[in-house]
């Protein structure tokens, strides 16, 4: 057969904009293409690196003809995604096309439309490579755990249990020879940046475990996990980042550190091997406090920078999303990183209530921390979380999930929409003059400054622009 992986490219301004600092490999894609047998043709097709993704898929259905049509998608390009499957089933009537991927989980029900053929939940490598092996066989894919059918032969039962992730030794190492490695790449953080270091590498992705520890009420993961977290074997993983051909790598865990002796045989790991690379991770505060040596041992071997969600900065909303630590602990492990000479991406949320007084809040207190790469986004609970279905009754646009992109208010405001994303974009804009590069002066290449200066102009418009992305009659 002739396979084809598409990875769709959103369509709001602020997904758009983020691309401007941010745009990593197609991973889950790479994933799945290893997994095919030998004797088929498989293809990747990122439209997120086209200016026209309608008019390149037409290109490359055209000229590849596949036999199956694969689909990821997250909840805020599941309109995009089915206009396209409703396109190649247009174009290609006899091609299977099956979706995947994050809102294919969370949101079973939605994928269900007659544009699709099969819809596959949770980790795919399983499933998918069953699927091949049943339609090359000439047969339906009849018994496959977490496969779908969509149509008549949907089932909601099936459809209501959450899938769990497999055994993490079953996870193959990925095709990154689908892609051209240097398409990607996303500002890269540290705390003492050498001048005219390039801000912008090559950066590829890779992962090392399934799942958190912890149980975040906003958060689908512990569903999905159960509350456990299942690292993949040391070697492998140590073979599999010795074999990247980037010297920078993001890591997609969940959560890097939480398993302390893990850490420390992955190190190991790549130590004995030699492998040489920068790489960023994501944690948790808790975690850099109980494991300090751990991050000291990986900014041995590369650690640059640490993703840590600050969340709120109040312990009163700390404690309501569950998040298992205060703004002390978040304080104090910055200041950990700092020492270690870690850079830390503090990220917060906004609630969709906020006023004046709590966007001031949020500004004085960012503006008081030691120097940090910050973000925002809205505190968007996940599909199939308590806290969704407790919100969900009060979402005030039709197709929420279109706007289900984290940094769009699906409840009402308290302010005007305009004006709260006016406060947003203000949010952003004196975040970023508390950036390590701008406060310590960082001499930049001329090109990546010019390259920060128009992402960040965009981002801020999509913020202030935020209202327009919504019906008319819920602008002001």
């Amino acid at each position: 057969m002739r396979i084809l992986l598409i990875k769709p490219k959103a369509t709001l301004p602020t997904v758009l904009a983020l691309q401007g600092f941010q745009c990593l490999e197609p991973l889950e894609l790479g994933y799945l293409a290893a997994v095919v047998p030998a004797g088929h043709e498989v293809r990747v097709l990122d439209l997120r690196l086209h200016r026209f993704p309608d008019w390149t898929l037409k290109r490359e259905l055209g000229h590849f003809q596949p036999d199956l049509v694969g689909f990821t998608a997250y909840s805020h390009e599941s309109g995009h995604l089915k206009r396209l499957a409703g396109l190649v089933r247009r174009l290609l009537p006899k091609t299977r096309i099956v979706v995947g991927g994050h809102h294919a989980t969370v949101a079973p029900d939605d994928c269900n439309i007659p544009a699709l053929d099969y819809i596959v939940r949770g980790e795919g490598c399983s499933p998918f490579r069953a699927l091949i092996a049943a339609l090359t066989k000439g047969a339906e894919p009849e018994g496959i755990s977490h496969l779908l059918f969509a149509g008549d032969r949907y089932d909601p039962a099936a459809a209501a249990e959450w899938p769990r992730y497999p055994d993490p030794e079953t996870l193959p190492l990925p095709r990154r020879d689908l892609w051209n490695a240097r398409a990607y790449s996303c500002i890269w953080a540290c705390e003492n940046p050498r001048h005219w270091q390039v801000l912008f590498p090559p950066v590829a992705m890779a992962r090392t475990s399934y799942g958190c520890k912890m149980v975040c009420s906003f958060c689908i993961v512990p569903l999905l996990c159960g509350g456990v977290h299942q690292p993949r074997p040391a070697e492998v993983v140590a073979e599999e980042l010795a074999r990247i051909q980037a010297d920078h790598v993001y890591f997609s865990d969940d959560e890097n550190f939480i398993d302390e002796a893990y850490g420390f045989e992955l190190a190991e790991a790549l130590a004995r091997r030699g492998v040489k690379k920068r790489y960023f991770a994501w944690t948790r505060a808790t975690t850099v406090l109980h494991s300090p040596e751990l991050l000291r041992r990986w900014r041995e071997i590369g650690l640059d920078g640490v993703f840590v969600g600050f969340e709120f900065a109040t312990n009163q909303e700390l404690k309501a999303a569950c998040k298992g630590g205060t703004v002390a602990h978040n304080e104090r492990a910055h200041e950990t990183l700092r020492q270690l000479g870690i850079a830390c991406h503090a990220a917060f949320m906004i609630r969709p209530e906020y006023g004046h007084a709590e966007f001031a809040r949020l500004r004085d207190y960012v503006n008081a921390m030691p120097p940090a790469q910050c973000s925002f986004t809205v505190c968007t609970p996940s599909p199939g979380t308590a806290d969704y279905a407790a919100v969900r009754p009060g979402f005030w646009c039709g197709d929420a999930y279109e706007l289900h992109d984290c940094m769009h208010p699906l409840t009402p405001t308290a302010l005007p929409l305009r004006e709260f994303g006016g406060l947003f974009a203000r949010q952003i804009a004196e975040a970023g003059r508390r950036h390590p590069l701008r406060v310590q002066r960082h001499l930049t290449r001329p090109w990546e400054l010019a390259r920060i200066v128009v992402a960040d102009r965009q981002y801020q418009q999509a913020f202030r622009n935020l209202y327009r992305d919504y019906p008319r009659e819920l602008w002001d």
